[in-house]
């Protein structure tokens, strides 16, 4: 017995979305893993020297800068072509 034409119909369009829907996964997954294993690494100074006493808790950087966040609620600004403490701040 043959199957109606409805039918025929419905399972071949189900067969193609699952068919699109798997590859637009695939796609979504390489594109991701290309986004992630180009990145070129941020280029982080080899030594930074913190004042006496002081313990580094957190670490962040900007475009020519980078900060250090100290266990005692400062945060040390240096410059990164010089690395030399631009600025520091006091957290209340």
């Amino acid at each position: 017995m043959e199957e109606p034409a409805n039918l025929r119909f419905l399972r071949r369009l189900v067969t193609v979305l699952t068919a699109t829907m798997i590859l637009g996964l695939l796609a979504i997954f390489v594109v991701l893993v290309m986004r992630f294993s180009s990145e070129t690494p941020v280029p982080l100074p080899d030594t930074i020297t913190l004042p006496s006493g002081a313990t580094a808790s957190t670490f962040t950087h900007g475009p020519d800068w980078y900060a250090v966040v100290t266990t005692d609620n400062q945060i040390l600004i240096y410059d990164r072509t010089s690395n030399a403490l631009r600025q520091t701040l006091q957290i209340e």
